[in-house]
């Protein structure tokens, strides 16, 4: 794992039962705001399905397929007895767990989890829709023309705007470097997480973005993340893995700077 943490964690080794991550092997998806959870927090964890391939997809596929298990999709997170699914409810189970939501806000859960699904709708899932604006269950190219007006809009519209909204939330916290309560909470990592991904599908849509100055707060937070030394560690070691056929792909003629 990587060395210790940038904030203060709020439970000690020992003291919880192993978790492990079920999802998708090979691509980050919507199991990597849960890695980045645990890597930016040294908690250890076992990426079950990329840790043993076999055996791994066997039991992903019987908590998926089977008919006495109650969940649709990964990713999904057992610790202990419990097996949820769901990455916002993921999220909201382990945020205080690992110390990423402050301990001296009673609303705070309630106020990151608005944050955070935000982000997952305007980067995550907008994104996706990018490149499958029709049919989730067809190919890239059987849609392509659709895609095409769809990544248009995406760009041009609806990024600017979450980034804008972003912005203001920053800019609200009175010179705070961080989403909410002054400290890295799993909402700022499912924020650089999109952004990532986006940047990675969109690279010069993104760029004019950035040369533009109007989200200087919001590249700055990804910065600072990207920079925390967990996250950095994480991000240059072989458990980062690297984007292909998932929620944030590449196509030339989608990613339009004009």
């Amino acid at each position: 794992m990587a060395s210790s943490p940038d904030h203060k964690r709020a439970r000690t080794e020992g003291s919880s039962p192993p978790y492990l991550l079920y999802y998708w092997p090979t691509i980050p998806g919507r199991g990597e705001p849960i890695r980045l959870c645990f890597e930016a927090t040294s908690t250890p964890y076992t990426d079950v399905t990329n840790s043993n391939p076999d055996s791994g997809m066997k039991t992903l596929m019987s908590l998926t397929s089977s008919d006495d298990s109650p969940h649709f999709a990964p990713p999904i997170l057992q610790h202990g007895d419990l097996y949820i699914s769901q990455l916002p409810n993921i999220l909201l189970y382990l945020g205080p767990k690992l110390g990423l939501v402050p301990t001296d806000d009673e609303n705070a859960i309630y106020r990151i989890n608005q944050l955070t699904l935000t982000a997952l709708d305007g980067l995550s899932n907008e994104a996706h829709d990018t490149h499958h604006p029709v049919a989730v269950g067809d190919y890239y190219e059987n849609q392509k023309e659709a895609a095409i007006k769809r990544a248009k809009d995406y760009t041009h519209n609806r990024l600017p705007k979450f980034l804008s909204h972003f912005e203001k939330v920053l800019s609200l916290n009175k010179g705070g470097e961080y989403l909410y309560g002054g400290q890295l909470t799993y909402a700022d990592l499912v924020l650089f997480q999109g952004l990532d991904g986006v940047n990675f599908a969109f690279p010069k849509a993104v760029a004019k973005t950035r040369k533009g100055g109007e989200y200087n707060r919001v590249w700055d937070l990804y910065e600072k993340v990207k920079g925390l030394e967990n996250v950095k560690g994480y991000l240059e070691s072989e458990r980062r893995l690297g984007y292909g056929n998932g929620i944030w792909r590449h196509y030339e003629e989608l990613d339009d700077d004009e």
